[in-house]
């Protein structure tokens, strides 16, 4: 699958923000210190199992900001499968900056791989199902760009970026609130017409007062077992998106995408995901 990149001037401050706490600061005094500044060499970063690549551009990004002279040459893009001894990517130039790079550069990738390797897992569960994968806001502070676009390399979807994005009213709000029809009331009467709103409800008769009052595009079906979401799929009878979410394992994906929802959202896609083995050697 083809994914447009990102501007490197989106992603920049990002990688810049982790090379200065990873270079400290003295720099790499290690480097400095074992490696002649005139010295060169052609680093090869490879996988060593099998995933989902991610976060190449971002591993490049890391080099060329701690020098532009470097070459760096991608043989695998965001979102190309990837296995084992894969060749992903070459750099050459100066040793000293491929070295004093490095970890920044392995943290993203290896990180992002994995985030993409899991969500492929999640979709390939939904295969045969109309049903797509999305994330969440549960992201890393800062990082929450790249890995949603982790997700996307994974063939996964993404969920809000940020609260601006769209209404989602959760417990909280309608307890705040007073309650499902004060909250969606609310929303008829103050919300732009050029936002969606979605709303959260952990029981059928609270998605029976969704439907009989309007206002929401969206039901999060929070924590419902299977039985209870096949008859959430029924009682809407496609007049809103359901989407489910709440302990959505990977054990468990095809048998919520079997019951017709049209989202299941997972937190662990970004905030559990298993960072890929990947190697850089000289």
């Amino acid at each position: 699958m083809t994914h447009t990149p990102l501007p490197d001037l989106i992603l920049e401050p990002m990688v810049r923000a982790a090379l200065i706490e990873d270079l400290g600061t003295y720099g790499d005094i290690t480097t400095r210190t074992v490696i002649p500044p005139d010295k060169r060499y052609t680093a090869r970063l490879h996988a060593r199992e099998p995933g989902v690549a991610s976060g190449m551009q971002v591993a490049a990004i890391a080099f060329r900001l701690v020098d532009p002279d470097l070459k760096v040459t991608a043989h695998v893009a965001d979102g190309d499968p990837i296995a084992p001894g894969d060749l992903m990517m070459e750099i050459a130039g100066k040793a000293a900056s491929i070295l004093s790079a490095e970890r920044v550069a392995l943290n993203f990738a290896g990180r992002l791989c994995g985030t993409a390797t899991l969500t492929a897992a999640f979709v390939a569960e939904t295969r045969g199902t109309a049903t797509r994968i999305t994330c969440t806001r549960k992201t890393t502070p800062g990082l929450r760009v790249v890995e949603k676009q982790a997700v996307l390399h994974g063939g996964g979807f993404n969920h809000r970026f940020s609260l601006s994005d769209a209404i989602l009213i959760k417990d909280n709000h309608i307890a705040a609130a007073g309650g499902i029809r004060p909250v969606l009331r609310a929303v008829k009467a103050g919300a732009s017409h050029m936002i969606r709103t979605e709303i959260e409800v952990d029981r059928l008769d609270q998605l029976a007062e969704v439907l009989d009052e309007g206002g929401a595009d969206v039901v999060l079906l929070d924590n419902m077992d299977t039985p209870t979401l096949v008859e959430a799929v029924a009682m809407t009878a496609g007049r809103l998106i359901l989407e489910a979410s709440g302990n959505m394992r990977l054990d468990r994906v095809a048998e919520v995408a079997a019951t017709g929802v049209d989202y299941i959202s997972s937190g662990a896609l970004t905030h559990s995901a298993r960072a890929l083995d990947l190697g850089l050697d000289f």
